[in-house]
């Protein structure tokens, strides 16, 4: 085996990547205060074409140096929005249809290995403050309550970390339906 260079990666232009079929996953950030998991969660974005990502509440926006760091250039080829509350923005999303997915530790929560999206569905997953989680009445909004099984001692990931398994798992299975 030898290790790829940048160049034989295959990368598409910020051109190509806003033309591209994108995967039917929006991802909503409820006031996340790090910089570098906003960058993270825009550059794994990136990497699976994801539609779009609301920025709520305290949520910094690009351009921001410490974003950028993480981001790699993907502020500017996945769509974004800020809107100041979640609860809004969960609103009408659900208004045009798109399924909303908290991801959080709840009662009655779906884990995410057991949890089927539909081929003709589109997603939203929340993705909540790293102290305080998803809002409870984003909860309350939410068409489920995704949970990520874990089985150590912390039951508790980083929110890159989470968004980055949330977004494979569900990437995986909406491409095999």
């Amino acid at each position: 085996m030898r290790k790829l260079k940048n160049n034989e990666l295959g990368r598409i232009s910020v051109d190509e990547f806003k033309a591209v079929e994108k995967t039917p996953i929006i991802v909503v950030l409820d006031n996340v205060r790090s910089l570098n998991n906003i960058g993270s969660v825009f550059r794994t974005s990136d990497a699976f074409l994801i539609e779009k990502i609301y920025l709520c509440g305290i949520s910094a926006t690009p351009p921001n140096k410490d974003i950028h760091k993480t981001a790699l250039g993907a502020t500017e080829s996945v769509d974004w929005e800020y809107v100041e509350e979640t609860l809004d923005i969960i609103k009408k999303l659900k208004a045009d249809n798109v399924k909303v997915l908290s991801i959080e530790q709840a009662e009655n929560s779906t884990k995410l290995d057991t949890f089927l999206p539909k081929n003709d569905e589109k997603y939203a997953i929340v993705m909540g403050n790293e102290v305080k989680g998803v809002q409870q009445e984003v909860i309350n909004a939410s068409d489920f309550c995704i949970e990520i099984p874990q089985l150590g001692t912390k039951h508790s990931l980083n929110i890159s970390v989470t968004t980055g398994v949330v977004i494979w798992d569900l990437f995986t299975k909406i491409r095999s339906l």
